[in-house]
């Protein structure tokens, strides 16, 4: 047992409230429920700090309010669920199953998100040694536009953290990765004319299935890394135009989504788009997707739905501690890459903050049914965070 480790109390306290978490529904834009959930707990497990900021952001802190600051960072927004009648309970009822909490969010990351809040406060009693602050923050919107509520907390909050925790899944592994991610808008253009005259037009569904088997060919080509592994390219939504069900669509808009590894940019992603429209010669164009989202709390801010990938190496200061952390209470943790985005999209490429993940849960059970995360694994990433922050914030 570590210094560190939860009693029987505090493990009962932390699957409570884990839970709630998960009873109370979440999607994007609507997080204000789990808000006053996060600030309420950390109000009552004796956090010096605990508000809400203007983009709905839950802000915590435990020690200090100057020094070098350790971020552990959360969202606290799901997806939908998938097929709710086919859950084995159902997605919001927060059922335990063999040690397993199933429920909507539970691994995606409902665990990643009460373990911090868990993880900061046995450091409570310690705040006086601290020589900087915890700050565990809640966001929202990951799921729609990663890093649009982060950034709120550096740009707008002034929070400038020395290091961040990602908490997503990861399976209690060191994420020192993570791959970027192009979400683009593909649109071609046709000419209307009526169903039983279609000569006289231009389908624009039939110039997009050209460009789909292009894209299919593309995505067998691209990029890999050994590490990071290989870019990724998927449409992901079909949808037409026409005046009537008896005309031939004039418009046809493809969603690709494109996950980028070592080497790959933005600009790379578009241009490889571009020149399969080029060679085909279909009247289309290719554009990254930019739009409006709002928060809970009514706040509006423009996201463009980029970003780049990014890696630390296994030497590195953060990494190392990270890893250090967990073997002080017992694990033997390996280093993995995140296929997915998370909010290390902001943190270590614009904010250019150390950044790594570490999480309890499988990081292949998001988005799917019967969502679960191992109770256990739970107990361990809080205690896991205490280890991290007194290994860089010193306390004695």
């Amino acid at each position: 047992m570590s210094r560190w480790s939860l009693n029987a109390e505090g493990k009962v306290s932390l699957l409570e409230f884990l839970r709630k978490l998960v009873r109370t529904p979440s999607l994007s834009g609507k997080e204000g429920g789990i808000a006053d959930l996060v600030i309420e707990e950390m109000r009552r497990l004796g956090y010096d700090e605990a508000r809400l900021d203007a983009a709905g952001n839950v802000i915590g802190r435990i020690g200090p309010a100057d020094g070098p600051a350790l971020m552990l960072n959360s969202h606290m927004d799901t997806v939908a669920a998938t097929a709710p009648e086919a859950w084995i309970s159902p997605p919001l009822a927060a059922e335990v199953h063999e040690e397993r909490l199933y429920g909507l969010g539970a691994c995606d990351m409902k665990g990643g998100l009460a373990a911090t809040v868990y993880g900061a406060a046995l450091l409570a009693q310690q705040r006086s040694a601290l020589k900087g602050p915890i700050w565990v923050t809640a966001v929202g919107l990951e799921e729609s536009s990663e890093g649009t509520c982060t950034r709120v907390l550096f740009e707008e909050d002034g929070l400038r953290p020395a290091w961040v925790v990602i908490a997503e899944p990861s399976n209690l592994q060191v994420a020192r990765a993570q791959r970027g991610h192009v979400e683009m808008q593909l649109t071609v253009k046709g000419k209307s004319a009526h169903s039983a005259t279609p000569h006289l037009g231009e389908n624009a569904i039939y110039a997009a299935a050209r460009l789909v088997f292009g894209l299919e060919i593309l995505a067998e080509q691209l990029g890999d890394d050994p590490f990071m592994g290989p870019g990724v390219l998927a449409v992901t939504d079909v949808r037409s135009h026409a005046v009537s069900r008896n005309a031939v669509p004039d418009l046809c808009t493809l969603i690709l989504d494109r996950r980028l590894t070592v080497g790959e940019t933005e600009s790379s992603a578009l241009l490889e788009v571009q020149r399969i429209i080029t060679r085909e010669g279909v009247p289309a164009e290719v554009r990254v997707i930019e739009e409006t989202v709002t928060t809970h709390t009514g706040k509006t801010y423009r996201a463009r739905r980029a970003s780049l990938p990014w890696v630390y190496p296994e030497r590195h200061a953060l990494v190392q501690a990270m890893t250090q952390a967990a073997r002080d209470v017992g694990l033997r943790p390996g280093a993995m890459c995140w296929s997915f985005a998370t909010e290390g999209a902001y943190t270590a490429t614009i904010a250019q903050v150390p950044t790594v993940g570490f999480g309890p849960g499988n990081p292949a059970l998001p988005h799917t049914r019967n969502e679960y995360v191992e109770i256990e694994q739970v107990y361990t990433a809080a205690e896991v965070y205490a280890a991290l922050a007194v290994r860089l914030l010193g306390t004695s």
